[in-house]
């Protein structure tokens, strides 16, 4: 299983490569899951009925992760240690991050810059 970070399921949706073969064959193989923060900037950006709806129907066909006691714990523990170390990155992204490490599962992002810096977060580059 692998989770897929909001901008590379963006860049699938719009036909972008490699992001949009790499999520496909996820979505066969059914090893794909997203989590909840994503669900929610995914609806967030959607402009139209039909752009939700094919949100709607992009999250129907994968496991949706949500953030749990314990995966709230690691991404507070997160943004703590890369606060005090000055290398801070955003809410959503400690949360995804907390998520994952919860779970033990690898994240596919073209943000590895942030998700980079998250000790024990296994991080592929979508790019």
């Amino acid at each position: 299983m692998i989770v897929a970070d909001t901008d590379v399921l963006i860049d699938a949706r719009r036909g972008k490569e490699p992001a949009l073969t790499r999520i496909d064959g996820e979505i066969a193989r059914g090893t794909l899951a997203t989590t909840t923060v994503t669900a929610f900037e995914l609806w967030t950006g959607a402009r139209s009925t039909n752009e939700a709806e094919r949100v709607d129907a992009l999250l129907a066909s994968i496991e949706v992760l949500a953030l749990d006691h314990q995966a709230a714990r690691e991404a507070g523990r997160l943004r703590r240690e890369l606060q005090a170390k000055g290398e801070p990155i955003g809410i959503a992204d400690c949360l995804i991050a907390g998520i994952c490490l919860s779970r033990g599962l690898p994240l596919l992002t073209r943000n590895v810059g942030h998700f980079g810096r998250v000790e024990g977060l296994t991080v592929e580059d979508a790019t």
